[in-house]
């Protein structure tokens, strides 16, 4: 079929789903491994107001808080049952990471752990086994906790070293296995949420700003290096980058919202993208460093290695779409994934009240590809629920069913488009634990875990109605929804 005007998902497409180490793996403190950024975050709905408290100390407090990413749903041990159950859904890829602190304890480590190697070696064993493809991420929310203490995370340069180090490391063990994989996630999500993201606690409003860019321009010669590595010691890989990208929409046709939506998409949306893609710094940036009063230290050859090593491909994360305006109170504020607006009165909301817009995720495929006319994965997309166990011991989430087939539907649209889209995984193909709230109840899976935010549960895995509906839909290649 011609390219131009082929209507269903290309051969070979990567159907699958996404997951990260610090929400699945629990294990926190076996094989040797070190304390990371997630493992000192407790659970529980004021999360996102501890990741933006300027006082957070990235210490574990058990008296006080419940920490559910400590045994998460115990992938570490159950990898083997899990996988299986991946290969019965017919998965052609499994998005996961890699545990920097599996691999280099303290992160600053002469020698690598061998009993964090060996664990995703015997992962990418068992995925491949299956016939899976492993899409790795290097870097997901999980910074060491020694690199944040006595390093200041990524404002120090010298973190840069030591990220070469694991990357170079885990390219050349498993260079065999694995042949996609991503920088850092939802590297965008730093400005927001720099505790996760940046390692550091922003302790002063004001000053912000300097911290913040400087750290994200040392994780973007960070990302060029690994692109360059990665292409040096597996050339046969493909390396990505990964956004958080969110539509932003102005809530009327006032040439003032409009304006403000646009300065507001193009700062989330395409500034990260841009110097990771580009291989350039964006010309409207400058504008924000100059009324910020940011002035970066750019050392000689940075720039250039910037340019020199663009991503692959584009991976982002969609969920929701956003509304702005620019005079808005707090009374108007909608919640969303990280960043929120104003309320869309075309939009329903989930349980958690993130706005439901599929037809925003054809619009994100199209606003990237366009910009852009690099290779797209969309390698996050759910629905959180809460899930019902009905006493025949079936999970009947006709509404996750719903929410995903309306936005493969957009994602089919958007290949009609001319959108060139390498595969899809939904986030949370088994339950695991919210990375925003530390929520177990927060549901994202096609497959069920017995396992509750108070602790209890017996872990016992469950196969949910969408289970057999996501298996039939990749077995189709999309074709039956």
């Amino acid at each position: 079929m011609n390219k131009l005007t082929e209507k269903s998902f290309p051969e070979g497409f990567l159907w699958g789903g996404a997951t990260a180490a610090n929400q699945l793996e629990g294990g926190f403190q076996e094989g040797n491994k070190g304390l990371n950024v997630a493992d000192v975050l407790p659970g529980g709905k004021g999360r996102l107001q501890i990741l933006k408290n300027p006082g957070f100390d990235f210490e574990i407090n058990t008296e006080k808080y419940t920490y559910p990413n400590h045994e998460a749903v115990d992938f570490y041990h159950r990898y083997k049952e899990d996988i299986a159950l991946f290969a019965e859904m017919n998965f052609k890829c499994f998005r996961m990471s890699i545990a920097w602190t599996r691999i280099f304890p303290n992160g600053d480590d002469p020698e690598p752990n061998e009993e964090g190697l060996a664990f995703y070696d015997r992962v990418f064993d068992e995925l491949i086994k299956h016939g899976i493809e492993p899409l790795v991420t290097i870097a997901h929310y999980d910074m060491p906790v020694h690199l944040v203490k006595n390093y200041g995370g990524w404002r120090n340069r010298d973190v840069i070293v030591l990220f070469e180090r694991y990357v170079k490391t885990i390219f050349t063990r498993y260079k065999d296995k694995v042949k996609y994989w991503l920088t850092f996630n939802e590297i965008n999500s730093g400005h927001e949420m720099p505790v996760q993201g940046l390692g550091f606690a922003i302790q002063e409003e004001s000053d912000k700003y300097q911290p913040t860019f400087q750290a994200f321009h040392h994780q973007f010669v960070a990302s060029s290096l690994a692109v360059k590595y990665c292409h040096e010691i597996i050339p046969e890989a493909k390396i990505g980058c990964m956004i958080l990208y969110i539509p932003t929409y102005s809530i009327d046709c006032n040439p003032a919202n409009i304006l403000y939506a646009q300065q507001e998409s193009r700062f989330l949306n395409n500034f990260c993208t841009d110097v990771q893609v580009r291989g350039e710094y964006p010309s409207f940036i400058r504008r924000y460093f100059k009324e910020h009063h940011i002035q970066l230290e750019i050392q000689d050859g940075d720039l250039e290695l910037i340019k020199q090593y663009p991503v692959d491909f584009i991976s982002f994360s969609y969920y929701m779409s956003r509304t702005e305006k620019r005079e808005k109170d707090a009374s108007e504020a909608m919640e969303g994934n990280i960043v929120a607006g104003v309320k869309n009165p075309f939009l329903d909301v989930t349980e958690w009240g993130w706005e439901v817009d599929p037809i925003g995720l054809r619009i994100t495929l199209n606003e990237l590809y366009d910009r852009y006319q690099k290779p797209l994965f969309l390698v996050e997309n759910g629905l959180g629920a809460n899930d019902k166990v009905e006493k025949d011991g079936s999970i009947n989430d006709d509404y996750r069913i719903a929410y995903i087939r309306d936005h493969i539907i957009q994602m089919k649209e958007a290949i009609e488009d001319g959108v060139e889209l390498m595969g899809y995984t939904s986030w949370g193909p088994i339950d695991l634990v919210s990375a925003g709230t530390g929520e177990m109840s927060k549901r994202y899976g096609y497959i069920y875990v017995d396992k509750h935010d108070d602790g209890s549960g017996t872990l016992e895995r469950k196969r949910k109605k969408s289970f057999y509906w996501y298996k039939n839909v990749i077995a189709t290649n999309g074709e039956q929804l």
